[in-house]
């Protein structure tokens, strides 16, 4: 969101400045090690309508942003694949009624298909051999996310933002500042303090778990789920044959090394997907927090105090960021503007108090 905001802005005229702890590469941070899918209907089974209208919006945003920028992203909408073996069937039905039902209340979504074992071979052929039925997503998709950090860090250069990079700054120390007019807080799980409330903690971190495969004995065209008894685990194919595998959930703010349990079941599932993982080489095992307020919704949270520049906080896009990033930038963009967002209105984002426009400072 950092990098997002500071590039639309500085495109927008405004003179910003990016303070960031980590560095270019975005090491350390919940967005590189993501995998960045933008699935809205394979999302509302466990998410709120207003997360999945945001990812509807972002969609066809993503290709607008993507198309401004200098550096080519991969991006990719060729829908979802739902798989699951025999023994988990009747977690698939309670699934696939939810789509339905989700389907039937928002009619941007688009009903999911039923597949045999002719179209799973249709769409995925290397799978036809170990499932016999599936569902098809359309219109879901992806893109690549270290491709996408490396094309913004671009057009920060482009666009002259000034990056302070391993530089830990705290918005109210920025605030004092006179020469800024807006300080916008993006800082993740490094805001807590900021969104405490009544001596609680509202934001915390929920710990996910990321394999990244080389696997070119691999050939998925899309991303893949496989219904899973404890968490809905993904491949995410990249280019060049690289496989994003994930994502355990677990309500812990602890930035370990991944367990020997979260691999094992991460790794024995995808070779339950297809055989040729066996041979796939593990180029990483990643961990990091999603940033999650207590209603695992996002919100847009604005200060004005007296004698002190204005301040916007952004947080709380959990295991959302980039489907729901494009809404959340557009929300954000309307409120600089105008101290208004009829996007937030109509995508439920919620939004307290109001700010002012022009120049800014990003904290990542």
């Amino acid at each position: 969101m950092g990098r997002l905001l500071a590039v639309a802005l500085a495109r927008r005229g405004a003179q910003v400045d990016l303070f960031d702890k980590g560095d270019a590469k975005a090491h350390g941070s919940a967005a590189r090690v993501a995998a960045a899918m933008l699935a809205p209907l394979a999302e509302s089974v466990i998410t709120e309508d207003s997360v999945v209208r945001m990812g509807i919006h972002g969609l066809p945003r993503w290709k607008e942003l993507l198309s401004e920028l200098s550096t080519p992203v991969f991006f990719q909408q060729d829908g979802t694949l739902i798989v699951w073996h025999r023994q988990d069937a009747s977690d698939a039905q309670r699934f696939t009624t939810h789509l339905e039902r989700n389907c039937r209340n928002n009619a941007l979504l688009q009903l999911p298909q039923k597949l045999d074992n002719d179209a799973v071979r249709d769409l995925e052929p290397g799978l036809a051999e170990r499932f016999t039925q599936g569902l098809f997503l359309p219109n879901e998709g992806q893109l690549d996310n270290r491709q996408l950090l490396d094309a913004l860090l671009v057009e920060l250069g482009i666009h002259k933002v000034h990056c302070h990079w391993h530089t830990q700054a705290h918005p109210d120390d920025l605030r004092k500042d006179q020469s800024y007019q807006t300080v916008i807080d993006c800082r993740g799980t490094g805001a807590q303090d900021v969104w405490a409330s009544n001596g609680a903690n509202t934001l915390r971190g929920v710990r996910g778990e990321v394999i990244r495969l080389y696997a070119p004995e691999v050939k998925l065209k899309r991303p893949t789920r496989l219904i899973h008894p404890r968490y809905p685990i993904y491949i995410a194919p990249k280019e060049n044959d690289i496989y994003v595998v994930g994502a355990t959930e677990i309500e812990s703010d602890d930035l370990s090394e991944m367990s020997v349990r979260s691999a094992m079941e991460l790794l024995s599932a995808v070779y339950t997907v297809h055989s040729g993982f066996a041979e796939a080489r593990i180029l990483e095992m990643a961990t990091q927090c999603r940033p999650t307020l207590k209603n695992n919704l996002p919100e847009i949270k604005m200060r004005k105090d007296k004698g002190l520049c204005d301040v916007m906080m952004i947080n709380g896009l959990y295991r959302h960021g980039y489907m729901i990033s494009p809404a959340v930038l557009d929300c954000a963009l309307e409120l600089l503007a105008s101290g208004d967002s009829n996007t937030a209105l109509e995508l439920g984002l919620n939004i307290t108090k109001e700010a002012s426009n022009q120049e800014a400072s990003i904290c990542a």
